[in-house]
């Protein structure tokens, strides 16, 4: 107890930890009040929304269901994360070979970063009508297919330059012997130097799964109907000609970042391992 109350006394005492702890909860704070807003939204009517108060006068319940009966919420949820797991997991699947082959092997050493990093660069919306006619002409437009296809390749980039790292760091002292024993390079990538980087791997897909399930611009673009459509499109849907049902829209909201918060939450061990090891030089 007597340790305890001295801790105290020398933390207080102690200007740089009081200045830590007060720029976390400033941060915390930050990160929470539009949390606390939307839910403070949902249960509000509209007349309360209007009048601006963050507590709702006069709560109701009727936004929940009222969100779910007025659009196929489920349906985008469940579409958001089918496009979003599977984008991430066929950004892997392209990105890991082609970053090892780069790093390990010299394949396009020269100018292969240089060419993922300015494409990513280019705005969305440039990409929107191209993908549009090139999906329409292979048949895959307003299909989960199409939309996995161009998520997988649009976050190749990201994942090309946040596993990079991981792999730079693999002895390759342990790949020869690898190779000593008669494994080939597709078998050393998959069976040794993946297992190594896993952390780096399960970091990269998280962050590529999140950007796939925020994606508005192509969504909109490339899905035309309700059974296809994704949450974010989905949640646009509660904004009428004259009037924006902000409540139902904050239901729909909240109901929707479920399921991606709950990922983030119980692969989070894995994200902060593997975004901690990458950074270690």
């Amino acid at each position: 107890m007597t340790a305890r109350v001295l801790s105290g006394l020398e933390f207080g005492r102690n200007p740089l930890r009081v200045l830590a702890l007060g720029g976390a909860l400033v941060s915390l704070a930050f990160f929470l009040l539009p949390i606390a807003y939307l839910l403070s939204v949902s249960f509000k009517r509209k007349d309360d929304v209007l009048a601006g108060n963050f507590l709702p006068v006069d709560p109701t319940l009727d936004n929940w269901p009222g969100a779910f009966a007025a659009t196929s919420l489920t349906t985008f949820i469940a579409n958001s994360v089918i496009v979003s797991v599977l984008a991430g997991i066929l950004t892997i699947a392209i990105t890991l070979p082609a970053a090892y082959a780069m790093i390990r092997m010299g394949v396009f050493r020269r100018f292969l970063p240089q060419a993922t990093l300015a494409s990513y660069i280019a705005p969305p919306v440039v990409g929107l009508i191209p993908f549009f006619f090139l999906l329409k002409t292979i048949g895959l437009l307003n299909t989960h297919a199409g939309l996995i296809l161009v998520y997988g390749l649009l976050n190749i980039p990201v994942a090309f330059w946040l596993i990079g790292p991981f792999l730079r760091r693999v002895p390759v002292e342990i790949e020869e012997a690898a190779a000593l024993d008669g494994a080939g390079r597709f078998r050393t990538l998959v069976s040794v130097v993946a297992p190594i980087i896993a952390p780096g791997i399960a970091a990269t897909t998280i962050i590529v799964v999140i950007l796939s399930f925020n994606e508005f611009l192509l969504a909109s673009g490339l899905t035309l109907t309700d059974g296809m459509r994704t949450l974010t499109v989905g949640i646009s849907l509660f904004q009428g000609d004259r009037l924006v049902n902000f409540g139902q829209m904050a239901a729909a909201s909240l109901a929707g970042i479920v399921p991606i918060y709950l990922i983030a939450f119980l692969m989070q061990k894995h994200l902060v391992e593997g975004l901690a090891k990458g950074g270690v030089k």
